[in-house]
């Protein structure tokens, strides 16, 4: 019987262990404070950042909201983010995507002090991923080797393969894969014979953005899967990239859509937060001690 993956109950415990060590921290006279920066009202992003402020309060730390108008300009923006990196209060800053078209969203985020950009998606932060030095891994991919390790899902020795190519999702993940030691393919749109690539894996791991489109012609018996995506249907249900229904009596372990990845993802977030606020200090003790 196929062990479902229960994304919620796992990143409570992350969401429990980040409240402690807040609470440790702030027993230490420090805080911890997210910045998040959204750009009009876009109704998904809009629960995101919801989402964001209820796991800040929750662990403790103080969150910042900064919403500009769909109509801002692109010097608005990277004023705002210039101030926040300037602003010793604050941590992490994140930018809530998708932006408006208008906006050149390569440079907003590269604007973004790599110390603080607990999305991970600095260019810097996804250089050291490449090649294993420290730095902060976009949330996604962090959360899903997180829910793999706590399942007892080995990693070491197995044959991982990820479908899509996102700089967001499928590369960081492939990179982390394989820093597991794991063997990683990647599939996108213009791989040849994907059934046949997607049928070798151990683990898949789903990250194509299309709806329903793993079933079980693309599984290895027993294969563990793990979806990324998630999608609204017209009765206002959620699914994700793979067909859960089919997909299941043929996997080890598979988690669900919604209650799967998702949850990770701000859980990881957090983590992140409180991660930059105590390399900060350390930076900040190092930079005393050597004046």
């Amino acid at each position: 019987m196929s062990q479902i993956i229960d994304g919620k109950k796992i990143s409570a415990e992350i969401k429990e262990e980040v409240k402690r060590n807040v609470s440790e921290w702030k027993a230490k006279g420090f805080g911890v404070c997210l910045a998040v920066v959204q750009v009009g009202r876009d109704p998904a992003s809009c629960v995101y950042v919801r989402n964001k402020k209820k796991a800040c309060e929750y662990t403790g730390i103080a969150s910042r909201s900064y919403e500009l108008s769909e109509d801002a300009d692109q010097e608005t923006v990277l004023s705002c983010i210039r101030a926040l990196n300037e602003d010793p209060q604050v941590n992490g800053i994140l930018v809530q995507l998708p932006l408006p078209p208008h906006l050149n969203e390569q440079e907003i985020i590269a604007a973004i002090s790599p110390q603080k950009d607990v999305d991970g998606f600095h260019v810097q932060n996804a250089g050291a991923l490449t090649v294993g030095l420290p730095g902060f891994v976009s949330c996604t991919p962090a959360g899903v080797i997180e829910l793999l390790k706590r399942s007892g899902i080995a990693l070491s020795g197995k044959e991982c393969v990820v479908v899509g190519r996102s700089n967001i999702v499928g590369k960081p993940l492939a990179l982390l894969l394989l820093q597991e030691n794991a063997t990683v393919t990647v599939c996108h749109s213009r791989t040849k014979n994907i059934r046949e690539v997607t049928s070798r894996a151990d683990i898949l791991v789903a990250a194509v953005g299309k709806p329903n489109m793993i079933d079980d012609t693309y599984l290895k018996e027993g294969a563990v899967v793990i979806d990324v995506g998630i999608h609204r249907r017209e009765d206002g249900s959620m699914c994700g990239d793979v067909d859960f229904e089919k997909a299941l009596p043929h996997t080890s372990a598979i988690t669900p859509v919604p209650g799967g990845v998702g949850p990770m993802t701000i859980a990881m977030l957090i983590k992140n937060c409180l991660k930059a606020a105590q390399i900060q200090k350390m930076q900040e003790d190092r930079a005393q001690h050597t004046s």
